[in-house]
Formats: C-alpha cells, structure tokens, sequence
C-alpha cells in the first residue's frame, strides 16, 4: 500500500513538472505594404496557448525606438488566445523598414521574434498609386479651428489647447506624429482613431518658456491623404502672474500709521 501512494505521488509530481504553457502563433511575420507617412502602423499577432499550463508574458522587446509594443498582461489559459500589438511610427521615416519585436514568456520557446515591414511612402508618393475610389475612401480630417490664443501666461506653465477633430471621410482616422519648431508642442494622451462620422477632443500641451508674445506653428500628421493639418498656437509669457504690491508699482514709501 505504502508503495503504491508513493509511486502515485511520484506520478503527480512528474506531471506537474511537465506542464508548461505554449504559444503557436497565426503568423510571425507581417507586410503592411505601403504606408502613408506620418501614420502609426500597427498590428496584432495572436497566438493560442496550446500548452498545458497557463502562459505569462513576462516581456516585450523593440528593436528600435520607433516600435511600441504592447501585450496581454494578464495569464494566458490552456486553449484562451493573446495578442502581441506592435505599432511602427512612420513620422519622418519614409522608405523600407524591416522591425522585430522579442516576445519572451515562461512557454516553452522561451522567446520569440516577431517581424513587421512595409514602405513608408509620403502622401505625394501614395496619391497616384491609388485609384479614385481608393482615394474616396480615404478618411478627412475637419478641425474646429487651426489657431488658439493662451492670452498671458505664467513662464513654466503647461497649459493645454483643445482642438475638437471630426472625421468626415469613409475610414477610421488615425493621428500620426504632432511636430513643432520648438519642440514645445506634445499631445497629452495618444489619440485614438476617430472612426467615419464621429469626432473627438485632442488635446495639446504647450511647453513654451521664451518670455514675451510667442507664435508658434505646429502639424498634425494622419493618415488623411488630402494632406497635413497646421495649427498656430499664440501667448504673451510672463514671469509671474501674481500681483506686484502697490508699493512696488509706484515705488513710493508709504508711512506706518
């Protein structure tokens, strides 16, 4: 009897070493074909888990810095499905690119190397690659406004403009790359694709420091091909804003009483 529980108990243990998770993945490679420039090129890989043991994704390595990745986080079960996102930022990259992104994870393949590639091609170069109808069914980007006024503002402040964007063509939007001579223009959270018909606020933060009246010129690139969206954005920066004392203002020595 003794024997037998220890020979169960030895055959418990042998399978549970065993188990272990693994990712078969639909592909491992993706084309994207021709990009439009300025356009985040994304694409989700899926793999099931068709190991015996739940797979967790531990990281998710760029080859480069113009790749983000993102992945699911929470346990992959025996037989469920998980996504490895990678997105290529095309802004200012136009010809071939060829990026990988390194999955690693306790499956056993122990690591895993997923490859995207495409051309980046500027919207000039795309236009006459496509056909009318292709070029109908672009998505159009209509901007409330292409100027906003700060008024006075306080030096190191980083206040925010919002631009209310719709999407009057017949694809989803994507916003590309936000560029600026100063350097003084970011998006305070990455925009989502706006989807035909609807629109969304996108919001601007400004980090202009240089004292005085300012202008500045911002673009907004997307995947719209009638072209790039220009913004100007305007301020008189102070030093402070707070109110300077009466006796500083008029320099007088005003007696105690």
């Amino acid at each position: 009897m003794k024997s037998l529980l220890t020979f169960f108990l030895l055959t418990c243990c042998t399978l549970a070493t065993r188990a272990q998770g693994s990712t078969t993945f639909d592909k491992d490679l993706h084309d994207f074909g021709n990009v439009v420039e300025g356009t985040m090129a994304t694409y989700e890989f899926k793999f099931k888990n068709t190991g015996t043991a739940p797979v967790v994704i531990a990281n998710v390595q760029a080859s480069c810095g113009c790749t983000t990745p993102d992945w699911t986080k929470t346990p992959v079960l025996p037989g469920k499905t998980g996504i490895i996102k990678a997105m290529y930022s095309s802004a200012g990259r136009p010809g071939v690119f060829t990026k990988t992104v390194t999955v690693t994870s306790n499956a056993t393949e122990g690591s895993k190397v997923l490859t995207i590639k495409g051309t980046v091609l500027t919207k000039d170069e795309m236009r006459p690659k496509l056909t009318p109808a292709e070029l109908a069914r672009s998505p159009r980007l209509v901007i409330d406004r292409t100027t906003h006024d700060f008024g006075k503002m306080e030096a190191g402040q980083q206040p925010t403009a919002r631009f209310t964007v719709r999407n009057t063509g017949k694809t989803p939007l994507q916003l590309g790359a936000l560029t600026s001579g100063c350097y003084c223009v970011n998006y305070k959270t990455t925009p989502a694709p706006i989807f035909p018909g609807e629109s969304a606020v996108v919001e601007l933060l400004y980090t202009q420091k240089q004292l005085g009246q300012v202008t500045d010129a911002a673009v907004i690139s997307s995947n719209d091909l009638n072209g790039d969206t220009k913004l100007t954005l305007k301020a008189n920066i102070v030093n402070t804003l707070a109110p300077q004392s009466m006796m500083k203002e008029s320099g007088m020595v005003v007696p105690f009483k």
